[in-house]
């Protein structure tokens, strides 16, 4: 049972808390205006923000805005073999690494830790020590197995299902802990079906021949994972796995469906679960929680209903081999060499293309740097070293420059009404930004780290923040808690708060940089600001009104000109096809399309704003428009496996990166910034351009 809190409330991610300054560590370097900017004003990337070398000027834009903006690069730049994927936001992310990777190894020679400061030391030396880790096996989660191996009815084996949360083995009912949509100062529980090994329920349903040879390398897989827990049947085994989850797969609703959030609400009181779901021991299950909640949220009501049935119908043999390799694969990260190996085999290198494991450090600043993990203790020595707080003046500035180009573009609809447009200025006035890191930091007090037992770390994580949501479950919501750290390249827009929160590690370039010419940064973060905007305005988001509240705020006219809107968006990304019969899903990426198409809209307006009816200078032959759009273009540059990829279109509500640098097409001014003509690949009928906001 997963009780993540803000798991399922950042609803749209870009990949995607007193009051007071953080005290400076004494671990930490003094503040200093960034080490991307070590020569004053002069931006990192070229003379004005953008590497001009990447570009690939041979080809038209309008044929391949992609190839144009980042074609050079392209062609040129290797894979590395621990990737499966390389861009912008992963050489940011690269960046964020190394910079935490020097915080850890000066907390590992510095002699006078602090509490929590130890804690990370203490981490990090219990995950790099591999010649423990090694010569323990599989005997760090032998006590979870043994329950596993004792299960003797369907009571024990819903305890263990309930336990999950802690033990890190698998559930096919899940639940965890987030906000009541209907009133967002209120926490409540969801639950909903789960319980897959592979990505997605395609992987188990498609006939097509790339996802049968994945099945047959998953059921290999299995049995290889089995055999370390000295499983007896381990082929047989492996198979009834396979033949479980495809049950389970194809009782579940696909992705796209599982995105309408009036389809996922659905509330009960705790006392009426039994009667509506019955032959599942609820009390026993939600009692492995100590969640009180006297109300709770049933995310997809006829799946859960037919999961149950086949948890009934599924001997418990099965059941208990179902579990183990669960929680072998689950934990195979903190176990051995051999196991993790095994693991990365199949999920890494077979389903994503990656040759090489990623360096262990790597792993371990990973594992650190979570939201329930000791991610904000780090988070604390990373703002005073490297986030400048004339960056967050700067941000701030550009997020209040985007709401005013918002406001402008919503007065502006011809497709909505006076009523509704009232409604959504309201929720515009009311967008609450975070920037960079929180006011308050988590108290960590009474958490145990040892330097000798990851495992156990690992629980006692689980269990310590656990402890805080049973603990706040009945009170007022936390509206100061991030579900992010500071050191995340990401941004997120929260629509039961109605925030947008952009971490200290995404303002660098090529997102933003202080030095960069504006057409840049408005092109760059400006549209990483729009496109959380936009997702409160999305075909989701927009269900949600000024308060974070589930309800309808529209007119039916305006709501159907919207819906028109939005299948014809739809149908442009699902025209896409990145790999031979394998195409961008328009419905399931639907939110994050409208994302970017919104906000590079508002993005552009704002930069329009900003020069005050004044002509942008031309720099190194480029005009205004033309830097604006080829920094939203070199944000999006990107290559990948092609493993991963299909992966991606399977599973990620995002659209591959290419085509997200194409949404230029459905703006008048990239026309004429480039000269794209009728009879250019890329031209679209100025019908057939879609704006929305």
């Amino acid at each position: 049972m997963k009780y993540k809190l803000l798991a399922a409330t950042i609803a749209a991610a870009l990949s995607l808390s007193g009051c007071s300054k953080p005290e400076q560590s004494a671990s930490s370097a003094p503040a200093k205006e960034s080490q991307t900017t070590a020569e004053a004003g002069k931006p990192e990337l070229g003379s004005f923000g953008v590497d001009l070398t990447a570009m690939d000027t041979s080809v038209k834009p309008g044929d391949d805005f992609f190839g144009y903006a980042s074609g050079t690069w392209y062609k040129n730049y290797e894979l590395p073999a621990d990737k499966t994927r390389f861009g912008a936001f992963n050489a940011l992310r690269d960046r964020s690494e190394e910079q935490v990777k020097a915080i850890v190894d000066d907390l590992m020679t510095k002699q006078d830790l602090n509490t929590e400061e130890k804690m990370v030391h203490d981490f990090y030396s219990a995950y790099m020590d591999t010649d423990t880790i090694n010569a323990q096996g599989i005997e760090p989660i032998s006590d979870i197995l043994g329950m596993i191996s004792k299960i003797g009815n369907r009571d024990d084996l819903t305890r263990v299902f309930g336990q999950s949360w802690l033990y890190g083995s698998a559930t096919p009912v899940y639940s965890y802990l987030g906000y009541n949509r209907l009133d967002p100062n209120e926490y409540q529980v969801t639950v909903g079906v789960g319980g897959l090994g592979l990505p997605d329920r395609d992987y188990y349903l498609s006939d097509e021949e790339r996802f049968v040879k994945i099945r047959e390398a998953y059921v290999a897989h299995v049995e290889k994972m089995l055999a370390f827990a000295g499983a007896e049947s381990p082929a047989e085994g492996a198979q009834q796995i396979l033949e479980l989850e495809t049950r389970i797969a194809d009782a579940q609703w696909p992705r796209a469906k599982r995105r309408n959030r009036d389809l996922t609400l659905n509330q009960i009181e705790r006392a009426s679960l039994s009667d509506a779901y019955p032959g599942f021991n609820w009390n026993t299950f939600l009692a492995q929680s100590d969640l009180k909640a006297p109300e709770l949220n049933i995310s997809t009501p006829e799946p859960l209903k037919d999961v149950i049935n086949i948890i009934n119908e599924t001997d418990l043999g099965i059941w208990k081999t179902y579990l183990t390799f669960h929680t072998i694969s689950n934990n195979s990260s903190l176990l051995s060499e051999e196991i993790n190996n095994e693991s990365f085999d199949f999920y890494s290198r077979t389903l994503n293309g990656q040759q090489e494991p990623r360096p262990r450090w790597k792993r371990a600043v990973g594992q650190l740097s979570g939201t329930e993990s000791l991610g904000f203790v780090l988070g604390k020595i990373y703002v005073d070293r490297y986030f400048p707080q004339s960056s967050k003046a700067q941000m701030s500035e550009l997020v209040e420059n985007l709401r005013t180009a918002l406001g402008k573009r919503i007065a502006g609809l011809e497709w909505m009404g006076d009523e509704t447009k009232k409604e959504a200025r309201a929720k515009l006035a009311a967008f609450r930004p975070k920037i960079g890191y929180p006011d308050e930091w988590v108290d960590l007090s009474g958490l145990e780290i040892s330097s000798d037992t990851l495992v156990q770390n690992i629980r006692n994580l689980r269990k310590f923040f656990h402890e805080k949501d049973v603990e706040n479950e009945l009170k007022p919501t936390d509206r100061e808690r991030w579900g992010m750290t500071p050191q995340t390249v990401n941004a997120y827009y929260n629509p039961s708060f109605n925030e947008i929160v952009f971490p200290a590690a995404i303002l660098q370039p090529p997102f933003f940089d202080p030095n960069a010419d504006p057409a840049v940064n408005y092109g760059a973060i400006g549209g990483v600001i729009g496109h959380e905007m936009g997702h409160g305005f999305d075909d989701q988001g927009s269900k949600s009104d000024a308060n974070g509240i589930q309800r309808n705020w529209w007119t039916d006219e305006d709501l159907t000109a919207f819906t028109a809107k939005v299948e014809q968006l739809g149908a442009q990304y699902d025209a896409y096809e990145p790999v031979e019969g394998q195409h961008v899903n328009g419905q399931l990426t639907m939110g994050e399309n409208i994302g970017d198409v919104g906000g590079l809209a508002m993005a552009y307006e704002a930069y329009k704003l900003s020069l005050d009816g004044k002509e942008a200078p031309v720099i190194d032959g480029l005009t205004g428009d033309q830097r604006f759009f080829l920094a939203w273009a070199q944000v999006w540059r990107e290559k990948r496996t092609e493993q991963s990829l299909i992966n991606q279109l399977r599973t990620d509500p995002h659209s591959p990166a290419r085509y997200r640098t194409l949404t230029p097409r459905n703006m008048d001014a990239w026309y004429e910034a480039f000269d794209v003509k009728p009879g250019d690949a890329l031209y679209l009928a100025p019908e057939d351009r879609v704006q929305i906001w």
